[in-house]
C-alpha cells in the first residue's frame, strides 16, 4: 500500500476550485471561513468540541510531494503553474479555534480560517472530517457520562467503530467528553488515555470449568481483578464461583462484570450476594448495548452498577450518527486590505449564513457563575463587562435583555498565526478537566435530553445590520 499524505485527503473539487482560483489570480488573496453546525446530536442542547490536536499536527505537515504532484499531473486538467505551486505548498495563514472540551452551540463559528484562498480551500475536508468525527464522539460521549449520575463510565467500542482512527481518535474524544477510561491501547499509548481491560468469554471457555478460569485468572492479577460471570448462569454459576475465588484469595478490591441479561435484575441479585458473602468492596460493571437512555433507565431502576462499559453506541453515535458541521467563506480581503464580507443565501432560513470575520463572546453571571449567552460580533468590536450590555434574538429582535453583573469571554483562540503554531495544546486530562467544568457552568435546563432549554446565541447590532444590508442586496 502506498503512502497515505493526508494533504492529499481532499473533496475533488477543492482542487478543481484551487486550479481555478490560481488561473484566476485569487490564490493571494486572502479569504475567510468559518466552521459551524446547525443542529445538536440528538436533540440535545448543546455539544462538545473536540479534534483541535489531530488538526494542527495535520497543519504543520501539510505538504505534497512528488507522487502526488505526478497524480494530478496524471488528471490532465491542472495548470502546470498550479502543480508547482503545490511543490512548495504550505499553510502561511492564520487559525482561531475554541479551545476542546468547550461547550458550543448552533451557527456559532467553533473554527475560522484566514488565509489565503488556495490555502484555505484545500485544508476544509480534513478540517471538517476532524471536527466532525471527534466533536460528535465527545458530545455524545459526555450525554453518556451525565446518564451514569457520577459512575464511572468507560468507552469499549474499538472493534464497532468506522475505521481504525475511527476507534483510536474516538476513544480519545470520548474521554474529553467525560469517561473514565479505553479499552483502546493505542489510544492509551499514543494520547495517555487510561486503557483497560480484564477477560473475555473465550477466557473462560478455555478452561475444564468456570471456576478454574476464575482462580487462574485472580492468581496471574491479583490487583483489583474483574471477572466476567455470564458465560454460563449468571446466578448459579458465575457469581457463586466469582465469590468462591474472592473469598479463597482473600482479594477485596475486586468486581464482576454482567455482559448480558436483564442488568436492572441482575444487578442487584449481584449486590445482594456479593454483600452477604462479606464482599462489600467488589464493584459491579454492566456492559452490552448500552447508551445514555438506556443507563438512565437503569438508575431509575436502582440498579445496582459501579461502572459502565459502553462500545458501540457510543464509538458510532449510532442514534445520531452525523455531526453536521459545514465550512463557509464569510468575508474576503479586497487588494487595499478592506474585508469585505459575504454572506450564502437560502430558501432556507436555517441554512443562511452569519457573514464577516466574527469574534465570539460567551457571557457568564457573576453571581451563578453560569453562562448566559453568546454573542457574535464583528472582529474588532469589543465588549467591556464592566458596563451594561443589551443583547437581543436576531430571530425575535424585541426579545432583549440587559446584562449587568457579568463577565465576558472571547471564545475563539489564537492557534495558528501566519503559518506558526502558536497554541500549546493542553494535556489530555487538561482538557477532559476542561470540558468538564465548562459543562457545569451551563444551567441544568440547557442540559436536558428531552426539549433542552435553547440556549441563546445573539448577534451583535453592528453584525446583524451587516446580514440585513447583505440580504437586501440579495433581495432576500
Amino acid at each position: 500500500m502506498k503512502h497515505q499524505n493526508m494533504a492529499m485527503l481532499v473533496d475533488f473539487y477543492e482542487f478543481t476550485m484551487s486550479n481555478g482560483y490560481f488561473k484566476s489570480g485569487f490564490f493571494e488573496r486572502n479569504v475567510y471561513f468559518d466552521v459551524f453546525f446547525r443542529s445538536v446530536p440528538d436533540k440535545g442542547g448543546f455539544a462538545i468540541a473536540a479534534g483541535l490536536e489531530q488538526l494542527i499536527e495535520y497543519i504543520k505537515d501539510l505538504h505534497f510531494e512528488d507522487e502526488d504532484i505526478a497524480y494530478l499531473r496524471s488528471k490532465g486538467i491542472f495548470d502546470e503553474g498550479f502543480l508547482d505551486y503545490l511543490k512548495k505548498f504550505r499553510f502561511t495563514g492564520d487559525i482561531y479555534a475554541v479551545p476542546e472540551g468547550t461547550p458550543v452551540f448552533p451557527n456559532e463559528p467553533i473554527l475560522t480560517v484566514k488565509a489565503p484562498a488556495i490555502e484555505a480551500q484545500l485544508i476544509e475536508t480534513f478540517v471538517l472530517l476532524t471536527l466532525n468525527h471527534q466533536s460528535l464522539i465527545a458530545t455524545k460521549a459526555n450525554r453518556i457520562v451525565r446518564a451514569a449520575q457520577g459512575r464511572a463510565v468507560l468507552e469499549f467500542g474499538s472493534r464497532r467503530a468506522q475505521g481504525a482512527s475511527g476507534a483510536v481518535d474516538g476513544a480519545r474524544a470520548a474521554y474529553i467528553g467525560g469517561c473514565a477510561g479505553t479499552a483502546c491501547t493505542l489510544t492509551d499509548e499514543l494520547y495517555g488515555v487510561p486503557a483497560g481491560g480484564t477477560m473475555a468469554h473465550a477466557w473462560v471457555q478455555m478452561f475444564d470449568s468456570e471456576y478454574e478460569a476464575f482462580k487462574t485468572y485472580c492468581e496471574l492479577y491479583p490487583e483489583n481483578p474483574t471477572l466476567l460471570v455470564d458465560t454460563y448462569d449468571t446466578l448459579k454459576s458465575g457469581i457463586p464461583n466469582a465469590i468462591k475465588v474472592f473469598l479463597e484469595k482473600g482479594i477485596k478490591k475486586c468486581a464482576i462484570r454482567l455482559d448480558s441479561g436483564d442488568i436492572s435484575y441482575l444487578s442487584k441479585k449481584a449486590r445482594k450476594m456479593l454483600d452477604a458473602a462479606g464482599l462489600t468492596e467488589c464493584g459491579i460493571t454492566a456492559s452490552n448495548a448500552l447508551d445514555e437512555i438506556l443507563i438512565r433507565d437503569l438508575m431509575m431502576q436502582g440498579a445496582k452498577v459501579d461502572t459502565f462499559g459502553v462500545g458501540e453506541r457510543l464509538i458510532t453515535a449510532s442514534s445520531s450518527p452525523v455531526f453536521g458541521g459545514v465550512y463557509k467563506l464569510v468575508a474576503v480581503e479586497k487588494l487595499n486590505g478592506e474585508i469585505e464580507p459575504k454572506i450564502k443565501v437560502s430558501e432556507n432560513a436555517a441554512k443562511i449564513t452569519n457573514p464577516h470575520f466574527k469574534k465570539v463572546y460567551r457571557y457568564f453571571d457573576n453571581e451563578s457563575g453560569k453562562a448566559l449567552a453568546d454573542e457574535l460580533c464583528v472582529y474588532d468590536e469589543i465588549v467591556d463587562d464592566s458596563k451594561p450590555h443589551t443583547i437581543f434574538d436576531p430571530n425575535a429582535t424585541w426579545k432583549t435583555k440587559t446584562l449587568t453583573d457579568f463577565t465576558a469571554k472571547e471564545l475563539l483562540v489564537p492557534v495558528f498565526k501566519g503559518g506558526e503554531c502558536v497554541y500549546e495544546s493542553p494535556s489530555i486530562q487538561e482538557i477532559a478537566d476542561y470540558c468538564r467544568e465548562q459543562v457545569d457552568m451551563l444551567w441544568d435546563e440547557v442540559k436536558r435530553f428531552e426539549n433542552p432549554h435553547n440556549y441563546y446565541v445573539d448577534l451583535s447590532e453592528q453584525l446583524y445590520q451587516i446580514k440585513n444590508i447583505l440580504l437586501k442586496v440579495h433581495k432576500i
